[in-house]
């Protein structure tokens, strides 16, 4: 049986190489997620992932629990990204998509595809990786960490060192942004025709709707409005289709034998064995 979380920090934190190495092995392929949509460089996402690892084992005695596991790594992950693309000499003309292959987050979907959803699946990959890269880099970072990789807003708040309100703040503008520019390649059932009199600005509404933001009045009547307006259905459609491609694309998959490596070599390295 499986190790629990605890049950691994516990026997790391007392020195156990083995829960250290099946500690990080559970944790480096969303740091690498991470660290390739932030860095925009491969070679650079790798050199976080070595980097992080190595910090994180090196400082794993003094892991409290404060916080939960993901967000003290991804805290240490994300000073690494912003020290790499201080120091980077790489500029890339072009965003790293999710679905190329030579990269751990290709891994999206737990089911291939039929033959007649390949092609739009592809295009609808390619167009959500689009989306993310091209959205501020603050906005990028709490939709990965929210939406991607499953924080909570408050642990998100706590990598990134800002309040839970600007944290969904910064959420729902990515979530209204990468849906606006996904619509082109969504169903038609899914996209949007103009506005009426009395539509609200429904992807927006309905984000807040999902972080518990809105009251039950309220709710209420974006309940009754979107039962008899279609526009307004299609558009939270859309967003729930855009959230579960997000989903989709964090955690899942085994942990490919590159990362196993890296973390291998980090745990070694800690322990000063030969390599």
């Amino acid at each position: 049986m499986a190790s629990s979380e605890q049950e691994l920090i516990d026997r790391a934190r007392a020195g156990d190489a083995a829960a250290l190495e099946a500690l990080l092995a559970r944790h480096a392929p969303a740091v690498l997620r991470f660290g390739q949509k932030m860095c925009r460089e491969p070679e650079d996402a790798k050199d976080v992932l070595q980097d992080a690892l190595l910090a994180a084992a090196r400082s794993v005695r003094d892991f409290r629990g404060d916080a939960s596991f993901a967000t003290w790594l991804f805290t240490i992950v994300r000073s690494f990204c912003i020290k790499k693309r201080r120091i980077s000499k790489f500029a890339p003309a072009e965003t790293v998509s999710l679905d190329d292959g030579s990269t751990a987050a290709s891994r999206l979907a737990s089911r291939e595809p039929l033959p007649d959803e390949l092609a739009e699946g592809h295009e609808l990959t390619a167009a959500l990786s689009r989306a993310i890269d091209e959205l501020e880099e603050g906005s990028r970072e709490v939709l990965l960490l929210r939406d991607v990789e499953g924080l909570t807003a408050p642990e998100v708040a706590s990598v990134l060192g800002i309040s839970v309100d600007a944290v969904k703040s910064r959420l729902h503008r990515a979530r209204v942004q990468v849906r606006a520019r996904l619509e082109p390649v969504l169903p038609s059932t899914e996209q949007l025709v103009t506005a009426g009199p009395d539509c609200p600005e429904i992807a927006l509404l309905f984000s807040r709707y999902l972080e518990g933001e809105i009251g039950q009045a309220e709710c209420a009547a974006m309940d009754k409005h979107v039962a008899s307006c279609a526009r307004c259905r299609a558009g939270c459609d859309s967003l729930k289709h855009t959230l579960a491609m997000c989903r989709s694309a964090g955690p899942g998959g085994p942990v490919s034998p590159e990362v196993q490596a890296l973390v291998r070599k980090a745990v070694r390295e800690l322990a000063g064995r030969p390599l």
